[in-house]
């Protein structure tokens, strides 16, 4: 006989959601684009505040924050902190990894999946003014069959280039076959996990990962303006960055206007002042992701998705994308007439989806419940009727 699934996570759902103030009056249900706020992520901001405010600066403080936020996020994928690179944003990330590539050689192919969000794809593409050349491996029925790879993945190939989950509709690709694939060919594997890091186990030591972005405004619980970067170590020491700044040397406090050394592990991919408020944030929702830990949330958004699924069907929405709980993220679309207008409507009836192109994204995340789920499926069915 098969058991029937959980009604409840592993941890302490209600303690959890006692910290996230918007549950009182919304249903947020768009991790895929940005996560609710917490106490901690707001105490920790506050604390900035504080800091700024009484001493005027302390920088001393605000680096051991860089630090430690970079130590959270390094624990989250199984990486070491001498592993991480600080950015504002993915594009700045990826922009600044571009910059240290070398296309002047026969190796100089970049292989692309269509599934990637357009800032990633454009910042290869932009690169062919310095001698790459970008092919794609294509999207069909919302999602990059691996074999597609294969048609593009040789002995000229410098990079791969493959998000861990689509953002349209959380399609998950297989990182530990392109990895082997990539490497095969001698080529590199770049990783942009914004849509699963909190929502989906990864170990990028176990994955064969060389390259891994993510911002941390989705499911790790932060806001805009901060990302980070994890390369694999035993890479650092032979790339330079043109996109740099004075945070990547080997001592920022030294000033040497007319010297460019490389620190020694990723931070020679930092750049400017950090932005310190953000990374307070970003710690404080890291910590929370590490606490419960990511297999537990993963538990759970399995069964939320399985909600989700049948329960739109059971509600005659057309589920676009994966339907496999174990091959796509937290997130699931639904196709849609006017996707920024449904959003629109459901917000005003107390639940907040995401609209993305044709479809509506609906993300639940751990503090989620299943009266949740059907709380946003009865509103977007009854949104999606009226129009």
């Amino acid at each position: 006989m098969h058991s029937l699934p959980p009604t409840a996570p592993t941890y302490d759902l209600d303690a959890l959601r006692s910290h996230i103030p918007l549950l009182k009056s919304m249903v947020p249900m768009n991790n895929c684009s940005q996560a609710p706020q917490t106490t901690a992520t707001r105490a920790a901001a506050e604390f900035y505040l504080e800091t700024w405010n009484e001493s005027g600066m302390d920088w001393d403080e605000w680096i051991d924050q860089v630090r430690r936020a970079k130590t959270e996020f390094a624990a989250l994928i199984g990486a070491s902190t001498d592993e991480i690179a600080l950015f504002s944003s993915v594009s700045e990330a990826t922009s600044a990894l571009a910059s240290a590539l070398d296309f002047t050689g026969t190796r100089r192919k970049i292989v692309v999946s269509e599934a990637e969000f357009p800032t990633v794809g454009q910042v290869w593409l932009a690169q062919e003014k310095r001698g790459a050349r970008v092919q794609w491996a294509a999207v069909r029925d919302g999602a990059v069959d691996p074999c597609e790879y294969d048609l593009h993945v040789d002995r000229e190939t410098l990079l791969v280039s493959a998000c861990h989950g689509y953002y349209l509709d959380g399609a998950l690709q297989d990182l530990a076959r392109l990895a082997a694939q990539a490497h095969t060919h001698d080529a590199l594997l770049f990783v942009d996990a914004y849509q699963t890091l909190g929502a989906v186990p990864v170990d990028v030591k176990a994955l064969g990962v060389d390259f891994l972005v993510s911002g941390n405004l989705k499911y790790l619980m932060g806001m805009p303006g901060v990302a980070f970067m994890y390369v694999r170590r035993e890479l650092i020491e032979r790339l330079h960055p043109t996109v740099t700044g004075w945070f990547g040397r080997v001592d920022p406090f030294a000033f040497k206007v007319n010297a460019l050394d490389w620190s020694p592990n990723a931070s020679r991919f930092d750049a400017g002042t950090p932005p310190i408020i953000n990374l307070y944030v970003a710690r404080a929702g890291l910590e929370i992701i590490n606490e419960i830990g990511v297999s537990n949330i993963r538990a759970w958004h399995e069964v939320l998705a399985h909600r989700l699924i049948s329960g739109g069907l059971e509600r005659g929405l057309a589920v676009f994308g994966p339907t496999d709980v174990a091959h796509k993220t937290a997130s699931t679309a639904f196709l849609v007439h006017d996707s920024a207008g449904v959003e629109v409507a459901m917000r005003a009836q107390g639940v907040i989806p995401s609209a993305r192109g044709p479809v509506i994204r609906l993300a639940p995340h751990y503090y989620s419940t299943l009266d949740d789920v059907d709380t946003a499926l009865d509103v977007l069915a009854s949104v999606t009727r009226k129009r």
